[in-house]
């Protein structure tokens, strides 16, 4: 199915599908859409309550520099980036890999970075219960740079700050001056 739409996008944009360069190119983007659209058969959740621990930490825990790759949903084309993610825990801690885990599952799936930032925190928050989540997302949006008004420099920021991280400035300015490092 994805393959024939794929040969239609060739032919309509005034390609030839069946010239040498060509002949494998929808099954290539194919495979390449199934890969960079994972993270609809992920459940975010799961990843995170396979791996909680009861633990009376209770500072701030703060995970940054987490690479994305996302799509963006209005014009199919890459948006790519740095994720920063802090919690800060209330009797419960999570296996440090399974934040970059929950961080690619919701990038990995047609977005806009906006929701993006808020899927990770109310996830993050939600599962672990902790007393405060902040997200952070800088990235650089291809649809920006290469089409419309192709501004090359300009890079997005967005911010979700739940419990202590809203409520509190002195926490929001501990975990900004750390991602700041």
């Amino acid at each position: 199915m994805m393959h024939d739409a794929i040969i239609n996008i060739l032919r309509s944009i005034g390609e030839d599908p069946e010239r040498p360069g060509l002949i494998k190119t929808p099954d290539r983007v194919e495979k390449t859409y199934q890969f960079l659209t994972k993270g609809y058969k992920e459940n975010p959740e799961k990843i995170l309550i396979s791996a909680i621990f009861d633990e009376p930490y209770d500072e701030m825990v703060v995970v940054k520099n987490i690479n994305i790759y996302s799509l963006c949903e209005h014009h199919l084309l890459p948006f790519h980036g740095k994720v920063h993610v802090a919690y800060i825990p209330d009797g419960k801690i999570v296996g440090l890999s399974k934040i970059p885990r929950v961080v690619e599952a919701f990038a990995r799936r047609l977005q806009v970075q906006e929701r993006l930032t808020q899927q990770i925190a109310f996830c993050i928050n939600n599962t672990l219960q902790p007393k405060g989540t902040a997200v952070v997302i800088e990235a650089y949006h291809l649809c920006l740079a290469m089409r419309g008004v192709e501004k090359q420099n300009a890079h997005l920021i967005t911010s979700t700050l739940l419990g202590r991280f809203r409520s509190d400035r002195g926490t929001r300015q501990e975990f900004m001056s750390f991602i700041k490092q």
